[in-house]
């Protein structure tokens, strides 16, 4: 399991915050977007697989609306006016001295 931020606006995988689903999606909405993307996603396999580029971008539109539709990419959820920090360097974010707490913790 990936660290989420204390705001549950993202989690952290290398290093780098990736934004979180909009928990204020209702969980049926949530989860039939979530197999739509998963079929985006397979569709840009084999679109690769087989070479076509019309393809390969027609899948590649499905993973982008998809994840804009949950709300990973796109306008930002949250109503605070707090900035996006979508696909950022935890070092180069607020979220660097509670990063540095967990992995203090975990040495202990």
């Amino acid at each position: 399991m990936y660290p989420t931020t204390p705001d549950s606006r993202y989690f952290i995988v290398n290093e780098k915050l990736w934004r979180c689903s909009n928990p204020s999606l209702p969980e049926d909405l949530r989860q039939s977007l979530v197999n739509e993307l998963m079929d985006a996603r397979r569709e840009v396999k084999t679109a690769k697989a087989s070479g076509s580029e019309r393809q390969l971008k027609s899948a590649m539109a499905k993973v982008q609306k998809a994840k804009v539709d949950l709300g990973e990419r796109g306008p930002v959820w949250w109503d605070d006016g707090s900035p996006d920090f979508n696909q950022c360097h935890v070092k180069n974010t607020p979220y660097l001295q509670w990063y540095t707490s967990l992995a203090a913790n975990q040495a202990r």
